[in-house]
């Protein structure tokens, strides 16, 4: 695939963000963008760089009224050597083209995609923050684009790539979050979407996550759609739970729960960290008992955005449950420290995650 790069004229370049700025999380966007299109007639082409800016869209453009459309998440990381590290952006890439699969939108070429992310970010690199738990979010998005009105696949789509220098998801970094167990409302159902990165996964999460919140807590946690009794996943990324301080136990792939790269990366290097660790159905009763006998010493969320974030305490048919002393645990600060470590360049990787760009 060639991929055309078109200049930034002067109007068109932003103001790189100044050192020390509070950067949020994605709020702020880099000065360019990738896009190709996709056509019955042609297949994908005109794969293409250019300046960062709006799409202009008919009214009728099915994603528009049937959601046909769904995302990517990886990041971007400065090293100390001012280089450019992407972690297991190929693992994303694959798990862009399951979503195509399941949402009937064209697949991309693996290589290809991979490719245009990391030239893109290369051209970019300038936006690649160097603070402390900062990084530049990287969001592949394909949307539905046929001017029409019908639910049916087919007719053209929009792949596009853009970037946002951003700080921790949780604005107080890696400190503890505050869960709601939900026992109501479902985030997925069986043979839905849940294993796929779908908007749609995350626009019927937004009640539920205004209603957590407004209780004074930071997350959801859902549980299975047909018993309301089985774990599956925060809103906003992965579960898993520490038994006596060393075993470590996250919710199995179900089909309705997602299965996250910072999940599948803390499931491989745990063990390598002094840890056993098992994919399991977890009945939240037993999660509740493990918290009142201290059984359950730690809890702690997996995903791209947070990495690794401790759990202080869940809310549940209107208690509190404090997990082990409330605070950071031993086991979470291990993971991140080690995840976050590969990621910067800080410490080897043993395990090829890492693909480096030059630029300094």
């Amino acid at each position: 695939m060639t991929i055309t790069v078109y200049p930034l004229s002067e109007d068109q370049r932003k103001p790189l963000p100044t050192p020390g700025q509070p950067l949020g999380f994605g709020q702020i966007f880099s000065d360019r963008m990738f896009t190709q299109r996709w056509s019955e007639e042609n297949g994908w082409e005109e794969a293409k760089i250019e300046p960062y800016g709006p799409f202009s869209l008919d009214p009728s453009t099915s994603v528009f009224h049937y959601a046909q459309e769904f995302f990517e998440g990886t990041k971007a990381y400065r090293r100390a050597d001012g280089n450019i590290n992407l972690f297991r952006t190929i693992e994303n890439c694959k798990r862009f083209n399951q979503s195509a699969r399941r949402a009937v939108m064209p697949e991309v070429d693996i290589e290809h995609h991979f490719e245009a992310i990391r030239k893109l970010v290369a051209l970019d690199h300038e936006w690649v923050p160097s603070g402390a738990g900062e990084s530049l979010y990287i969001r592949p998005t394909m949307i539905a684009t046929a001017p029409k009105l019908g639910l049916k696949p087919g007719g053209s789509y929009l792949h596009f790539v853009i970037t946002s220098p951003s700080g921790a998801y949780f604005v107080d970094g890696f400190n503890p979050v505050s869960v709601y167990i939900s026992d109501e409302f479902s985030r997925a159902i069986p043979g839905g979407t849940g294993e796929v990165k779908m908007g749609g996964n995350y626009a019927s999460a937004v009640y539920v996550a205004q209603q957590v919140y407004d209780k004074g807590y930071h997350q959801v946690l859902y549980l299975d759609a047909v018993e309301h009794k089985y774990v599956e996943e925060v809103g906003a990324m992965n579960i898993a739970f520490v038994m006596n301080n060393k075993h470590i136990i996250t919710p199995q792939l179900s089909g309705s729960i997602l299965p996250g790269i910072t999940r599948k990366s803390v499931i491989q290097m745990a063990p390598d960290l002094g840890y056993t660790i098992s994919e399991e159905r977890i009945d939240i009763n037993d999660i509740i008992k493990g918290l009142e006998s201290g059984e359950v010493t730690e809890a702690f969320g997996m995903g791209t955005a947070a990495v690794i974030a401790p759990v202080d305490k869940f809310g549940w048919k209107g208690q509190n449950m404090t997990v082990g002393s409330g605070g950071v645990g031993p086991v979470a600060t291990k993971l991140y420290d080690t995840l976050t470590g590969i990621q910067y360049g800080r410490l080897e990787d043993p395990y090829g995650w890492i693909h480096t760009i030059e630029v300094a």
